[in-house]
């Protein structure tokens, strides 16, 4: 008679693996969730000009200071503008992939090991 998975040989393996794939899914989810509420500053323009986003690169608001807004300075404020936009999104990703490298390590995996989710 079998006893449990421990009699079906390499089932039982497959088991713990399955097991440990899901939980490893839901400490994903659980980590783009918390992604999504962590928020990130970018700056240009020595400050100027800073962009809210969230780490996962949802840009959610700008701080504009009143002085470099004159006419003349257009395209000045709108290259200011992006690079904020762009420095928020770059810290973003590098929260997150600093999320992904503990996460792997935590599990036991390489640091540098792409996951599919």
């Amino acid at each position: 008679m079998l006893k449990g998975l421990g009699g079906l040989g390499g089932l039982g393996d497959m088991a713990k693996m399955m097991k440990a794939a899901q939980d490893m899914q839901t400490k994903m989810a659980e980590m783009q969730a918390e992604m999504a509420n962590t928020v990130v500053i970018g700056e240009a323009g020595a400050g100027l000009v800073k962009a809210r986003a969230t780490a996962k690169g949802e840009v959610t608001g700008l701080d504009i200071d009143p002085s470099i807004l004159v006419p003349s300075e257009k395209e000045v404020v709108e290259d200011l503008i992006l690079a904020a936009i762009k420095d928020a999104q770059s810290k973003g990703q590098m929260r997150m992939a600093e999320e992904m490298r503990r996460m792997t390590e935590a599990l036991g995996l390489p640091a540098d090991m792409k996951l599919p989710f």
